[in-house]
Order: C-alpha cells, then structure tokens, then sequence
C-alpha cells in the first residue's frame, strides 16, 4: 500500500471500510477526514432489470437470466442472406406514415437507396428511416406498433 494513502487514513480503517463496502455491497464509499479524502470502490452494481432503480426502500431483486453455450446460440440463429436493416435508435416501429395510410414498403417491393422504410417513433418524435441499400424487400422481421430495439434486425433486402 502507498505511503500517500497511509498519510491520510490509516490501514485498519482501510481495511474496515473495504469490508463494509463488499459486506453492503456497495458500488463505492468516499470517507473525509481532516479535509482528506478516500474512496473505496466496491464490485459495479448491475442496474434493474427495468432500467429504473427501485423505490426506496424497496429490495433490489434480479431474476436470474439463463445463459447458453455459445455453440448452442449460434446454431438457434438462422442463416440470413441479403442486407440487413436495422432500428437506428430505440422506438416504436411504423409502418406507414398514418393508420389510414399504405405502408412505405412491402414484402417484394423494390426499394432504391434513400427511400423511406418506416417510421421509428422515440419520444414524441417520428424519424424517418431511410434504405441504405438497393434491392428487393424480402423480409419485415417486426410487426406494426412493435417496441424496437437499438441495433435490432427489421427488415432484409436483397
């Protein structure tokens, strides 16, 4: 242990609060002294499955995610060919520009890069997603109204 540290605080207190920290789990403790500082920092935290901490007062409780091996994921994805789009940000996916309105592509539509695919709705705002890509639309992998994810599979063209 540096010396530097051992001016500030000394190693039973160190030792203590580095106990307090895993025993409470703790993300991190910052003690002052004297006008000096220490910061012990614990494991990181994983934040709630709902992306918002709990109440206060309220036990953090995680459900226990089951994980398989990598050999098994890779065999469960199937075999795309053609250019997949992605949802470039977080949001609802539309369709159409309206409910009474045609969509803006179909399956077997063809579609020239800088045409508009869909709507992405995120925040109150509607974003226009535009084809990075020439071809055909094979495939929509998402329905109407569905909750999209950053960087998710939503349409091919080939």
């Amino acid at each position: 242990m540096s010396d530097k540290i051992l001016d500030i605080i000394d190693i039973e207190t160190v030792s203590a609060l580095a106990d307090l920290v895993n025993e409470k789990e703790l993300e991190e403790l910052t003690v002052e002294r004297d006008g000096k500082k220490i910061t012990v920092k614990g494991r990181k935290c994983q934040p709630p499955l709902g992306g918002m901490p709990p109440p206060m007062g309220m036990p953090l409780v995680q459900t226990p995610v089951m994980q398989q091996p990598a050999q098994a994921a890779q065999a469960d994805v199937p075999e795309v060919s053609g250019n997949i789009v992605k949802a470039p940000l977080v949001g609802t996916f539309y369709a159409a520009s309206a409910p009474d309105k045609p969509p803006f592509v179909t399956v077997g539509k063809r579609v020239k890069k800088g045409d508009v695919l869909m709507i992405i709705e995120s925040m109150k705002l509607m974003n226009e997603v535009q084809s990075d890509f020439d071809g055909v639309v094979e495939e929509i992998l998402v329905s109407n109204g569905q909750a999209v994810e950053f960087d998710q599979p939503i349409m091919i063209i080939k």
